[in-house]
């Protein structure tokens, strides 16, 4: 599966490079896909979805399988906030929340999520 993620700090991009897929970084958000994909993002702001991921989402939605997501603990509610956005906005399916760069165990959590997508997609489900 195609991982999509935008990145600010490095944080995601760190994450996304430890599972392994085939990835696409955001630049503008006017990329396409004609892929299922799964969406990674940080959280900008006071908790607020980046402008390039909600411009990407805004072409692409058919395409979205779900989304993880990258923020603060420090920021309290407001932690990982952009999937709630998406998800408010879009219909997205908040997949995962991870802090940072996120750990081992965000990286295995976010791997099995994949793994049942594809299976999923597969199985003509998703």
């Amino acid at each position: 599966m195609l991982i999509v993620y935008a990145s600010k700090t490095g944080n995601v991009e760190r994450f996304v490079q430890k599972l392994g897929f085939r990835r696409l970084r955001l630049a503008s958000g006017e990329e396409g896909v004609a892929e299922p994909c799964l969406l990674l993002t940080y959280t900008t702001g006071f908790g607020q979805a980046p402008v390039e991921v909600l411009r990407f989402v805004e072409h692409n939605r058919p395409h979205i399988r779900g989304v993880a997501v990258s923020g603060n603990r420090n920021w309290g509610s407001n932690f990982a906030r952009a999937g709630d956005v998406l998800a408010e906005r879009y219909g997205l399916i908040v997949v995962h929340r991870f802090e940072l760069a996120g750990t081992a165990r965000d990286i295995a959590i976010v791997k099995e999520v994949i793994g049942a997508l594809s299976r999923a997609q597969q199985c003509g489900a998703a």
